[in-house]
């Protein structure tokens, strides 16, 4: 199996080298990139099966790798290993086909796990597929999005737009990588942020519904008694 290091940092991109020799004879062959034009002419001559790239890089950046591979046809499993915590960058990589999204730093044994995994995926030696690992990115990402951005009006169609795939795509792929609607897991985060601003007991309860995402106390209250399974002043009451 051949494995492709895009990385511009010549620590990173040798030392990765040295700890995948030193820890796994899985990859006959591993190439080196500097920059994100070396690495498309390596893709195209070599076909890797696996590449962990840099986003920011030199000459071609690593989404701009990513789309061109993709374009062609010849595209390896991509790990994106980066220091640009920016939801937008995430969210191009996983579109454009990446396995997952991993910042720098990150531990040398943690990146190996991710390769070696997609490594036993493509050999045939897990039942994981190409399709389950997407839609729990996918999924991942709106989660994230939900986490962040909870307390605004959040709605099906502002999540799929962010994740760039449609409302019934993204409304499926939650439930079955989740077993729960995308409403339903949603409640459950601004429940969750209830809580804890009702232990405070600095809040009036129509404040911390409005704090938490609801326009309405009354229904704030159902949703509250459905998860908790008792009332917003009941919980209170008991701490």
């Amino acid at each position: 199996m051949k494995l492709l290091i895009a990385e511009d940092e010549d620590m990173i991109r040798k030392g990765m080298e040295k700890y995948i020799r030193l820890h796994t004879d899985r990859f006959d062959r591993i190439y080196l990139a500097r920059n994100g034009q070396e690495a498309i002419d390596i893709i195209f001559k070599n076909r890797p099966e696996i590449m962990l790239l840099d986003i920011q890089m030199p000459v071609r950046d690593g989404i701009a790798v990513m789309k061109e591979a993709k374009n062609a046809g010849i595209f390896p499993a991509t790990i994106i290993l980066s220091g640009y915590e920016e939801f937008r960058y995430a969210q191009q990589a996983l579109r454009y086909g990446a396995r997952c999204y991993l910042l720098k730093p990150s531990r040398s044994s943690d990146i190996l796990k991710q390769i070696l995994e997609i490594a036993d995926e493509i050999s045939g030696t897990t039942q994981k597929t190409e399709v389950d690992s997407t839609h729990s990115n996918l999924v991942e990402l709106a989660k994230e999005y939900m986490e962040e951005y909870y307390n605004e009006e959040l709605t099906l169609q502002r999540v799929a737009d962010v994740v760039g795939i449609s409302p019934g795509y993204l409304s499926t792929i939650f439930s079955q990588c989740l077993g729960t609607g995308f409403v339903d897991y949603l409640n459950q985060i601004r429940i969750e942020h209830a809580c804890a601003y009702l232990k405070q007991r600095y809040f009036k309860t129509y404040e911390i519904a409005y704090k938490v995402g609801f326009q309405d106390e009354k229904y704030f209250t159902r949703v509250f008694k459905k998860i908790m399974g008792i009332t917003p002043s009941e919980y209170k009451k008991n701490f």
